[in-house]
């Protein structure tokens, strides 16, 4: 009895110690590259910004003072203030907590959906693949911006049907990561271990199959997250997403566009917010996904 006890312990530090040693790998090869370094740096400062943004901001982002308005960055106004007075450096760390939770909540609705969509596509095949997957192929013949304004125009505009809009150009894609990542796995030993033992199709995808499919899940949500920011910028600048009074870079810089020759810091300090974003989930995103392929194992 003990030295079954035993043997069972030793096979659980085995385990726990194989887990702890793949994600310290991943973790190494993520640390010699400094550029993914760098867009993980980026990454976590948009967020903690973002959080905090209550306690940073030095003034409410909606407060108005007619009497400073269009004033350049100074010792005051860090980085002036709009047509309105109000604080731009205030108003895009709120915009950026605005655009951050924007982009999450559509890629949790795109993701959710692309994962069932493409797990019954990937495992269960024939038919039931090709009816999906044609359904996907028209989806995806629709450019991702133009079925965003299109899902915007009949939504509305505001928080949740920004997300909704966005979430929607993102499914397709998504779908058919899944399904190419299932179709190389639904075949291997243990998913016939697993059947064989009389677990049903929903058991086998959600238990055996999708926690396989992690490491490309998340590089895409990575990538997808930055993504999301610019077409929700996008949406917002034409005026089909966030609306004001609520902060947003794309608000900004639709506001700010009519000033851009006259007084450059309502367009600029917007544009280089979106930009350092993408930059920052970009290269974190690309970092990830090599740091995750085993193919790179040394």
């Amino acid at each position: 009895m003990n030295f079954d006890d035993t043997n069972l312990n030793e096979s659980e530090t085995d385990d726990q110690f194989k887990k702890r040693s793949q994600w310290s790998d991943v973790w190494v090869r993520m640390r010699r590259n400094k550029l993914a370094m760098i867009g993980m740096c980026i990454v976590v400062i948009l967020v903690l910004l973002s959080i905090f943004a209550n306690i940073i901001s030095p003034y409410d982002y909606t407060e108005q003072d007619m009497d400073r308005k269009l004033q350049f960055p100074s010792r005051e106004h860090l980085l002036g203030t709009d047509n309105y007075g109000r604080d731009i450096f205030s108003r895009i760390l709120h915009g950026g907590r605005t655009s951050l939770l924007v982009s999450l909540m559509s890629c949790s609705i795109s993701l959710g959906l692309s994962i069932i969509i493409g797990s019954c596509a990937g495992f269960f095949g024939r038919k039931v693949d090709m009816v999906i997957m044609r359904v996907v192929d028209i989806l995806q013949a629709m450019p991702a911006i133009l079925m965003a304004v299109c899902v915007s125009a009949i939504l509305g505009t505001g928080t949740w049907q920004t997300a909704v809009a966005v979430s929607a150009a993102g499914i397709a894609p998504g779908s058919r990561m899944i399904r190419a990542t299932i179709l190389t796995i639904r075949e291997r030993e243990f998913v016939e271990a697993a059947r064989a033992g009389g677990a049903g199709s929903f058991r086998i995808v959600f238990t055996h199959v999708l926690p396989n499919c992690l490491a490309p899940i998340i590089v895409d949500t990575t990538l997808r997250i930055g993504a999301n920011i610019l077409s929700i910028s996008g949406l917002s600048f034409i005026g089909l997403g966030v609306q004001p009074p609520i902060a947003e870079w794309g608000s900004m810089l639709n506001i700010g566009r009519r000033y851009i020759r006259s007084f450059w810091p309502m367009v600029t300090f917007p544009g280089v917010a979106i930009f350092l974003t993408m930059f920052g989930f970009n290269v974190f995103g690309d970092g990830l996904r090599d740091a995750l392929d085993p193919k790179l194992k040394r």
